[in-house]
């Protein structure tokens, strides 16, 4: 089972959304689709829950509908949980989607160059190693509720942003 093992990194939050109920996938939807019409080159978005629980649909969904939005055919945007990263360049946006999940320590982060391309978009799930100080995101916390019937999602961030504006 998940732990919050690494949300101590969430110190100094500037605000959160309220809890978003997101069992029916229509709702997550909308929900990607107002994010990719709001992130920038440079943004990272941190995506934290269980397996299962959504981060992977979310990030597939927005790929897509950037895609869709600059007229480009829709890829499968599968998880990168054994390749750890997968690319995908839309038109001048490079979007690096991480997946940390195999990864036990901060010492095995070391050698991808996180963060260091400053205008691709970041999206990464299991984010709990990563070291964040001086480096700009966005929280998606994904969880269960209702003995794992019902998905839920709140937004925060470490600095203000068009996302968190749309979901206060």
């Amino acid at each position: 089972m998940y732990q919050n093992k690494g949300h101590t990194n969430q110190k100094h939050i500037v605000t959160k959304s309220s809890n978003i109920d997101i069992s029916n996938q229509k709702i997550l939807l909308e929900i990607a689709k107002k994010i990719s019409n709001l992130i920038k080159q440079g943004d990272n978005l941190l995506l934290f829950g269980e397996i299962g629980v959504g981060k992977t649909t979310f990030t597939r969904i927005l790929i897509n509908q950037l895609q869709n939005k600059n007229k480009l055919e829709t890829t499968e945007v599968l998880s990168p949980t054994f390749n750890i990263l997968n690319e995908y360049q839309i038109n001048n946006l490079m979007i690096k989607h991480y997946d940390f999940y195999r990864i036990k320590q901060y010492e095995e982060l070391k050698n991808l160059g996180l963060f260091e391309e400053k205008d691709a978009i970041n999206i990464i799930e299991w984010p709990e190693l990563i070291k964040l100080n001086n480096i700009k995101y966005t929280s998606l916390n994904f969880s269960y509720s209702d003995g794992f019937k019902n998905r839920n999602l709140i937004i925060s961030s470490n600095y203000p942003n068009k996302i968190i504006d749309e979901f206060k």
